[in-house]
């Protein structure tokens, strides 16, 4: 909801908090806004924090702790990073300052290609500002999504007039006399800039039990399925957080709200006991952009291979709905499959039509370890208002068999 807020779709920038100290009082809980822990002494099972406020020291004992102290963005390392102008978007503080700097800003630059920066990118545009877009990768939003879909995406920026710098690593930024950022330089090109956003990734916020629980190398907290840590009486969840990655079995480092609400759940559920056991994730999320409605789940067929999966995919475009309806839209789905087991391990969809919720079906395909021969033929309604006999996902199946049967041959 921060990119929302900043390009001034949610005007009332408290409907941004699904919670406040208040209502979290209300149910029992003692809250210390304003406190920063300073020190976990997982021996003695305390934890050690100043008041922000007063500058005192205060403990707390502990017989379970739940940590989900989240993720920051990435800084890299660029001389000039330090320039006046050069900004964050995680928060709500943040996104304040943008909102501030950005009115006297005209040229914007953001670095980094995925679902913050390309959000960033279209509220900018849309308030007339003249904004590029750097990325080190080839593509926009390569995480999830294949090149049929970043094609279309990546021309209808350029036709608006927002300048791709794809493929491009940030050397340097130039600040003016004032220690304002002034230009972006890669090894391409030289960008104006009034503001910068860096939107280049996240990484764990984990310093305090650094050492004391066992992590992954990037330092995401590895924890069981009812979310313990090595240590049994520490729990995780969030972005703080390695997680289970369905389409290959393995672990992977996926900071996503919805992995965030899911853990938390699961240790009010599970810290006086296990109980309720997560069942993974498939990184299954949406989009919308410039009248795009994007959904992804589970791999690409770019991605792959990284996870260690053999895979082939197939891609069709199709309109939702019979051709009698008075208006119609193109879907563009894939479907990508394990080769040799034929199971579903990952999709995309995209249309100017609404169809994001087929990828929560894709992520349900995944999650249950389903075929392309199940979701051929798997039972969904019909009514012209939404969709053929034959729904679009069935299709897309059928099509991945078809490929399957010509292969064979």
């Amino acid at each position: 909801g921060i990119a929302l807020y900043v390009g001034g779709v949610v005007k009332d920038a408290a409907g941004l908090f699904y919670s406040s100290p208040e209502e979290l009082d209300k149910l029992g809980a003692t809250i210390k806004i304003r406190h920063n822990v300073k020190l976990i002494d997982t021996e003695a099972k305390k934890v050690v924090a100043e008041n922000l406020t007063t500058g005192e020291v205060v403990e707390a004992a502990y017989d379970k702790l739940v940590n989900t102290t989240g993720s920051w963005p990435i800084i890299p390392p660029i001389p000039g990073i330090d320039s006046k102008n050069i900004l964050l978007c995680k928060n709500y503080e943040q996104a304040n300052v943008i909102i501030d700097k950005v009115k006297d800003a005209k040229k914007v630059v953001i670095v980094g290609g995925g679902y913050i920066g390309i959000e960033l990118v279209e509220a900018f545009h849309e308030s007339g500002k003249e904004v590029t877009l750097i990325d080190g990768l080839d593509r926009i939003l390569n995480k999830y999504l294949d090149k049929e879909f970043t094609d279309i995406l990546e021309q209808d920026l350029t036709n608006r007039g927002i300048a791709l710098a794809l493929n491009q690593a940030v050397e340097r930024f130039v600040a003016n006399e004032q220690g304002e950022v002034k230009a972006v330089v890669t090894a391409k090109g030289e960008y104006q800039a009034d503001l910068v956003i860096l939107c280049v990734g996240f990484r764990p916020n984990n310093e305090l039990l650094k050492g004391k629980v066992d992590m992954l190398p990037n330092g995401a907290i590895l924890v069981d399925e009812y979310m313990r840590s090595s240590n049994p009486d520490i729990y995780a969840a969030g972005d703080s957080c390695a997680v289970h990655y369905n389409p290959n079995g393995g672990l992977a480092y996926i900071p996503l709200a919805t992995n965030a609400v899911r853990m938390g759940m699961l240790i009010g559920k599970n810290i006086n006991g296990p109980k309720v056991k997560y069942r993974g994730t498939q990184s299954t999320s949406g989009l919308h952009l410039f009248g795009y409605n994007i959904g992804s789940t589970g791999v690409t067929a770019g991605s792959a291979e990284v996870f260690g999966l053999k895979v082939r995919s197939v891609l069709v475009k199709d309109n939702y709905r019979p051709e009698f309806m008075p208006t119609n839209e193109e879907i563009i789905m894939q479907l990508v499959y394990e080769v040799e087991t034929n199971r579903i391990v990952g999709g995309q969809v995209m249309s100017k039509y609404d169809v994001t919720q087929s990828a929560n079906t894709l992520s349900l395909a995944i999650q249950n370890k389903m075929s392309i021969e199940d979701l051929a033929y798997v039972d969904f309604f019909f009514q012209p208002h939404f969709d053929r006999p034959w729904n679009y996902l069935n299709l897309l199946a059928q099509a991945a068999l078809e490929q399957e049967r010509t292969l064979s041959l």
